[in-house]
């Protein structure tokens, strides 16, 4: 079974950043996927700030929803910095439950 992005953005919805209450993919927070023919997958993430509390959890939450998906390889993910979040990041349909 060959793994696809969609499939690891789909998990990645159930992960939800729990200071804002909104998932990491509608928040902006993913920044890359890479698999390759092994079902190896490279996740790069950032946060919404360097000093993030809760960057621990969501890094946890993001390892065990991408184990989840069937025939998965190994997982790694990279907490990058570049480019730096921003609110535009958020998508249109997390800014309009947020009423913005």
């Amino acid at each position: 079974m060959t793994i696809k992005r969609a499939d690891v953005t789909t998990v990645l919805k159930k992960c939800v950043d729990p200071e804002i209450g909104i998932n990491i993919v509608d928040l902006g927070l993913l920044q890359g996927i890479t698999i390759d023919a092994g079902n190896n997958i490279d996740v790069k993430v950032t946060m919404t700030s360097p000093m993030c509390p809760v960057t621990s959890i969501i890094l946890a939450d993001i390892q065990l929803r991408i184990q989840e998906i069937a025939g998965v390889g190994n997982v790694n993910i990279d907490l990058v910095w570049d480019p730096m979040w921003t609110p535009e990041m958020i998508s249109e349909e997390a800014r309009l439950s947020m009423g913005a």
